[in-house]
């Protein structure tokens, strides 16, 4: 993987909209967009940001849990 290529100016954005989204799809690799040099946002496919918050939900239930076990048997 070359990070290189995941990363567009804002102008790309302006210009090539539709093929940025074309490519950001076909690939599942999000994009950097970047304004004046500067990384400013992240563009990605719904099914990959999908996947990645549904990774990410199971560690939220066991943080819930584990902060909320002790009141939970306090109340026992």
């Amino acid at each position: 993987m070359h990070i290189t290529n995941d990363i567009k100016p804002v102008t790309y954005l302006k210009a090539k909209a539709a093929d940025l989204l074309d490519q950001i799809n076909d690939t599942h690799r999000p994009m950097i967009i970047t304004q004046n040099g500067e990384p400013r946002a992240v563009l990605q496919d719904p099914k990959s940001y999908e996947e990645m918050q549904n990774a990410q939900h199971p560690q939220r239930k066991l943080k819930v849990t584990r902060d909320g076990l002790p009141t939970i048997l306090k109340t026992c």
